[in-house]
Parts: C-alpha cells; structure tokens; sequence
C-alpha cells in the first residue's frame, strides 16, 4: 500500500488519536512501532516509516510500543472500491476465518483465488493474509492473558492457536516476551461470572442510537436489550475443522470512561473467542472513521442536523448474515414491529431451546437453515408465498449452494441476492448494508428514506432518491441511517428488519 510519508509524519508528530488506525509508525532505531498519539519522545524523522497495519509492521522485523499499545487500538477499514474483497477477507479473519483452515478454503468463500487474495492484501495492507491473521491472533491472545485469569492452555485455544507450542512462539515472535511475563505484571482479574474482555472503539461512537436500533429490532428470546445492554445467545460451529461448534450467551455494554466496550461470555470452553469478538465489534461497527463519514455527509443541510444529534452515527451490522437476511425477508410490507413479532414465532417454533444463567430474556437461539429448509413457515403467520421464499434460501445455503459472505462486491451481492425468489432491491440491499458491511448500500426504495426526502407531500420517486444521494457516496449506507433517524422516520411504517 503506498502510504505518503510526510502526510503521516504530520499525522504522527501531531499525537492526534483521531488517524488511529490509518497507519502505525515503526523506528528504526528501537524497532518498535507505534500508533498515532503515542505519549513517548517523537523520533527523529529519519528514524521513522510508516506502515499501513500492525502486520505489515510485524512482517517488517518491528514489535508493538508497549506504552501506546498499537496492538490495541481499533483498526480502519480498508477504503472501498477494489478493497472490497479485502474488507470481507479481514471480517472473516477477524472471525477466526484461516483456524484450522488454508488460505485457498478463504479464498473459496470469498470467491476469488488465493493468488488474487494474497496480491490485494500486499497491495491493499502491504502484508499477506497469513501474516495479518497471524498479527491478529497474537494481539488477542495478548488481550487475553492481560484481562483475563484464564489459564495459558485455553488462552491459546480461545485465540485460534492450534497448540499451546504455536501458541508460546507467535507471542514470543510479536512481543519479544513470554505472555507469563505479562500475566506476572498485571494482577489476576476479580472473579467474574464468565469471561470479560472489552474492544476498542473509534471515538465517538453512538452507543445510545445503536443500542435503540437493535433494541427495536431485537428477536424476542435470541435477543435482549434494555437501556445500557444487549444480549444475544449464539451458536459458532467452529473453524477447527474438528465438526466441534459452541453454544453460550453474551452480553455488551459500554465500559464507562473508556473508549470501548465491554464483553461479557458465558461458554462452556474458551475456544472461538475471536470469532465472538470479531463479530460483535461488526454488530456495533466499531471501526468506522465517524468524524470522516460526518464531514462528508454533513455538506448535505439535509443530513447535517442528524449528523449533529447523533455524532459517531454507526450503521449495526448482522450476528449472521443469514439471521440478517431472515428478518429483513420477515420485514417486507410489515413494520418494524411486525417483523419482529413474526422473528419471535420463528425462533420459538424452530430455534433450539438455550438456558443460560444471569442472560435475562434469553431462551432461544436462531433457526439454522437446515431447521428452516424443512419447516412449515405457514404456521407462524407468514404468507405461503414468502414462506416458500424463506425454504427455498434456507435450503440454498444449507447444501453450501448459496454462500452469503462469498457474494463478490456490491454490485454483484444486489443483483445476485435480488435473483433470489421474494427477495427484491429493497431487500438485497439492506441484506448488503448491514450484514455485508457494505458502505455504498442503499436502499432507496425504503418508504422511510422517501418520506424523510419529502417535500410538500410529495415523496420523490426511487430514480430521483439515487440522483441526490450520488453526492453521498461512497457513503450512503450511514446517510440511509441518518435519513431513517429523521423526527419523520420514527413515526414512518420501515420495511427494514
């Protein structure tokens, strides 16, 4: 990735924590790297370079600050446009996605050879996908040695390592240090019910609009969420590759005075807690650059007051894409209400039971497509023709036919979501937006974005919607998030899930 030195040396000798992320800077002379607003000496400016992720500067022979901590900052996302398959790829990665498998099976979910893959990621982040997930790793497991009193076998195990061995050499490799020299600086953690960790967000995060999103959207049983939490149950298969798969529950709230939020796990063992981790920062999109998306946008007089009430607007990704692409077939014509009523019926006639304790208002967890693909959808009130919609996906992608994360870019994702029996523009590109994680999705169609771009009465048309909001891109996913938070939108009948 060609990153302009200078504008990073000025970045850098600012201390500004807002480029966080954007880049990490390595000396030479310690050989170590650091993250913008490190509080050490600034190094001479000959001594310094600039890399694009922590992996790159791994690859590159540089150890993390141990004042700054680059290893625990959010990352950026890559931008969009040709980084889309890159953007997917680390989604994945960050979910434990090359555990127990090779590069060549990500690259066959993502759709693309692992040639390819490898190019984009040394052009995109100048380090290989194996590198990044091996930096990944690491960094958790550092995480997890430091807030936590878990032993170091299931330290090694919660990080995707294969072995305690694997284990203790990465860590060596990227801290220089045994992790029982970490542990003995820090002491135990207090007992806790479960296990705690906390991931960093990109200031400022709207937390109180993102906790009121999905509290409305919230499947009764599968989720619970009340003023200052959300709780889900879930269930992980597993990337081990040993058919092994874990069931448990979570809670996330905001760690008060810190710029993060906090995790609380109840499993039955610590294996995929990267992928539990790596999923909830995409529900809470914790990496997006805000206060960039708010400049952009904010040109517009007609999202700038949204912008203003709800600064670090963040649009709430999916547990998993397939759930996501449920409700929002459940939501078609219906409010948001209705939608989750019939959510509940579905996961109640069709989820397996879950019972776990200090969870509240946790008793299911979401049908699987296999569970749907052989189910009577008639019988929680849906419509036959949308209930033969639904089969017809879930059997889809319980034989492997239809991989959701595999979708290629935008584009390609719409139209081939929209080939889809019962599954429209509207649809394909909410399913895009939120549990793509595309930032260029739009559904223009939404009757809360026509009603919020009103103007005497009168709804502008879908065609006339995408004119205005080319201005908006390649951010329009957090101007339809911005539109749909209007004081109109929230008395509006939303189709979204």
């Amino acid at each position: 990735m060609s990153l302009d030195p200078e504008l990073c040396y000025q970045a850098f000798r600012s201390r500004d924590r807002r480029f966080e992320g954007r880049f990490v800077a390595a000396v030479t002379s310690t050989g170590i790297y650091c993250r913008p607003g490190c509080p050490a000496r600034l190094p001479r400016r000959a001594h310094l370079r600039f890399y694009a992720c922590a992996a790159a500067a791994e690859s590159a022979g540089f150890r993390p600050c141990l004042r700054c901590r680059p290893d625990a900052a959010p990352g950026a996302p890559p931008p969009p446009g040709t980084a889309a398959t890159v953007r997917r790829a680390l989604r994945l990665i960050a979910e434990g996605g090359l555990d127990g498998m090779g590069l060549e099976a990500l690259a066959a979910r993502l759709g693309v050879t692992s040639r390819h893959l490898r190019r984009l990621f040394h052009q995109h982040l100048g380090a290989s996908p194996q590198a990044v997930a091996q930096t990944h790793r690491a960094h958790f497991a550092r995480r997890l040695v430091e807030e936590t009193a878990l032993p170091m076998t299931q330290v090694a195990l919660g990080a995707g390592f294969s072995s305690l061995r694997r284990f203790n050499d990465a860590f060596r490799k990227a801290f220089r240090r045994p992790p029982s020299a970490f542990r003995a600086e820090r002491p135990a953690p207090a007992a806790r019910r479960g296990i705690e960790l906390r991931i960093p967000t990109r200031e400022p995060f709207d937390w109180a609009g993102t906790l009121a999103f999905l509290r409305a959207r919230a499947v009764p049983g599968v989720e619970s969420v009340d003023d200052s939490a959300y709780r889900r149950g879930f269930r992980l298969e597993g990337g081990h590759g040993d058919g092994a798969g874990v069931r448990g529950a979570l809670e996330v709230t905001r760690a008060p005075g810190e710029r993060a939020l906090r995790v609380r796990l109840s499993v039955p063992e610590p294996r995929e807690l990267l992928a539990v981790v790596g999923r909830v920062a995409r529900l809470f999109d914790v990496e997006t650059d805000a206060r960039a998306i708010a400049t952009h946008l904010g040109r517009d007089p007609l999202l700038a007051p949204a912008l203003r009430r709800a600064p670090g607007l963040r649009v709430p990704g999916a547990w998993d894409p397939f759930e996501l692409m449920v409700r929002a077939m459940l939501g078609q014509q219906v409010t948001v209400a209705g939608a989750r009523t019939l959510a509940g019926r579905l996961a109640e006639a069709h989820g397996e039971a879950l019972s776990v304790p200090g969870y509240p208002g946790l008793n299911r967890l979401f049908p699987t497509p296999a569970a749907l693909a052989r189910a009577d959808l008639t019988r929680v009130g849906l419509p036959a023709a949308r209930a033969r919609a639904l089969r017809a996906l879930a059997a889809r992608v319980a034989d492997g036919s239809l991989r959701l994360e595999a979708l290629g870019n935008l584009e390609s994702a719409v139209k081939r979501l929209s080939a889809l029996p019962g599954v429209g523009e509207w649809t394909a590109q909410y399913v895009a937006m939120r549990a793509l994680g595309e930032p260029d999705a739009f559904p223009a169609g939404d009757l809360g974005i026509r009603r919020a771009l009103g103007r005497a009465g009168r709804a502008p048309t879908p065609r006339e919607i995408r004119e205005r909001a080319e201005r908006w891109r390649p951010w329009r996913a957090y101007a339809a998030m911005a539109l749909w938070r209007q004081p109109l939108t929230v008395r509006s009948k939303e189709t979204q899930s």
